[in-house]
């Protein structure tokens, strides 16, 4: 009976030799000591970007869910981002607000306030759109109670018991829509 095994012996040195390696390996792995990450600081910028791409990437009822929920939240306590964010929310949805309020508010507040120039920029360029999406309404509207003022004309023409024929009746509307039409390039010229 031998007490002495060969075989044994030379696992031994391997598994020692691969402790050392790895404890070898471990210390190169750590390196110098890394300074901790500086935390990001987002601007108003990159928030109203990411609002804006939050909200488009909703349906129609999520908007107004949450532009509902934007304005009952700055109705209580009024807050600059928060305006920003009605600005940007009005682009995308009829419910974040009035348009002349939104502008009047942002109007109020001063071009230094905004964290950099991008915000400032971005906020010029949404007011410009809020501005033509104001005047396309007060438009449409205009052109909405001439119709109706029209259609009224003509029903009243026509109950009045006269006896005209179609093409009468027919020349009649088209001058009524041609008298609009008129109109609509006069207001559109003087903008």
């Amino acid at each position: 009976m031998t007490f002495f095994n060969p075989r044994l012996l030379l696992p031994a040195p391997l598994i020692l030799l691969f402790a050392g390696c790895a404890e070898v390996d471990s210390n190169v792995r750590q390196g110098p000591p890394v300074a901790a990450a500086e935390p990001t600081v987002h601007s108003d910028f990159e928030d109203l970007l990411d609002f804006g791409a939050n909200l488009a990437s909703m349906n129609a009822q999520g908007r107004s869910e949450t532009c509902r929920g934007l304005a009952k939240h700055h109705k209580e306590t009024p807050d600059k981002t928060i305006t920003l964010q009605l600005m940007t929310g009005r682009l995308l949805s009829d419910a974040c607000g009035d348009i002349p309020k939104i502008l009047d508010e942002l109007a109020g507040i001063p071009p230094e306030s905004y964290a950099d120039d991008r915000t400032r920029r971005l906020v010029a360029i949404h007011v410009e759109a809020l501005k033509r999406i104001n005047s396309a309404n007060k438009k449409i509207a205009s052109l909405e109670r001439k119709q109706k003022s029209v259609q009224n004309v003509l029903d009243a023409k026509e109950t009045a018991g006269s006896k005209k024929t179609p093409s009468h009746l027919l020349r009649e509307k088209l001058e009524a829509i041609r008298s609009m039409e008129k109109q609509l390039d006069e207001t559109g010229d003087a903008k």
